[in-house]
């Protein structure tokens, strides 16, 4: 956490005068327009070095390295920046073998991650393996579709964040895919599956009618879509009224820039998914209109 996410979490003392999170927002509300850059990956499966410059398909691209680099000049251009993850941090190299996640989440940490959430790859090593390498991040794990309360994950992992930036209120959850067929029944346990469409509405209404959000992010381990009607982002895109971006995972899925889905409001919504193995990097530039409470936004992915 940077400071002025610190300092906005706690609220500041000075002279008497407490400054709330509210208060803090009502301070920067003189801008009608605030900027927002959220960048985004998804299923990493423990790539830490670039592709071999010999692979068929991938040659020389991704790697940790030139991830934070390119992570760091956009931090150094933008004020008000977001990184999230959308599952599948394990699995994939012989670094997961060797140190089952704890180098991953080492390294998503000091780049600056705010948060990620669970995809189906996360449970290789059971609960136990997940639970023992969650203390190596400095970030949360959000998921409110998977019930861990009789599981030894319970309260390790929490159902949606709120963050403040420069008078913006961005709330983020995660859901994510059915585990049975998908994941061994040892690894889960008594994990509990949840309808995600169900409540990932009633999450989002929460957020954006309750908590007064001007953004509604959703981290989506569901995949982007399938040739029948299960649960997709696609499907959840169309379905939903209060989400903004759904931020997805799971199918490996490429997309240039993010894909326009009118909702059940008829209210234009952003899919987007950035492939795998973090051989590129999301980014969605939001300007949001405080007063109108509507946003402009324009997304593309950087190749690495």
């Amino acid at each position: 956490m940077n400071r002025k996410d610190f300092i906005t979490t706690i609220g500041i003392t000075s002279a008497g005068i407490i400054l709330t999170p509210s208060a803090l927002m009502a301070s920067a509300s003189h801008k009608e327009i605030i900027k927002l850059t959220v960048l985004h990956t998804n299923d990493m499966h423990s790539h830490i070095d670039p592709f071999p410059l010999n692979d068929p398909k991938y040659p020389g691209l991704g790697g940790i390295e030139k991830r934070a680099a390119l992570i760091n000049n956009i931090r150094s251009k933008e004020e008000n920046i977001l990184l999230l993850d959308a599952g599948d941090v394990f699995q994939g190299t012989p670094y997961f073998n060797m140190y089952g996640g704890e180098l991953e989440f080492k390294l998503m940490s000091k780049m600056g991650y705010d948060a990620c959430t669970i995809g189906n790859h996360d449970f290789d090593n059971g609960l136990e393996g997940l639970k023992k390498m969650i203390p190596h991040a400095n970030f949360p794990f959000i998921n409110c579709n998977y019930d861990f309360s009789n599981t030894l994950l319970d309260r390790s992992v929490i159902p949606h964040k709120i963050f403040y930036k420069s008078g913006l209120k961005i709330g983020v959850f995660g859901i994510g895919v059915e585990l049975e067929g998908l994941v061994d029944l040892k690894n889960y346990g008594e994990t509990k599956y949840l309808d995600p469409l169900e409540i990932s509405n009633e999450k989002a209404k929460y957020l954006k009618k309750v908590e007064k959000c001007h953004l509604v992010i959703c981290l989506s381990h569901l995949g982007h879509s399938y040739r029948s009607r299960k649960i997709s982002d696609l499907v959840l895109a169309e379905k939903s009224k209060n989400i903004d971006l759904i931020i997805g995972g799971h199918t490996h899925t490429f997309l240039d820039k993010p894909i326009e889905i009118k909702n059940q409001a008829r209210k234009k919504i952003l899919v987007t998914q950035v492939g795998w193995a973090g051989i590129r990097l999301g980014r969605i530039d939001y300007e949001i209109h405080l007063k109108s409470d509507s946003n402009k936004a324009r997304g593309l992915s950087y190749t690495i």
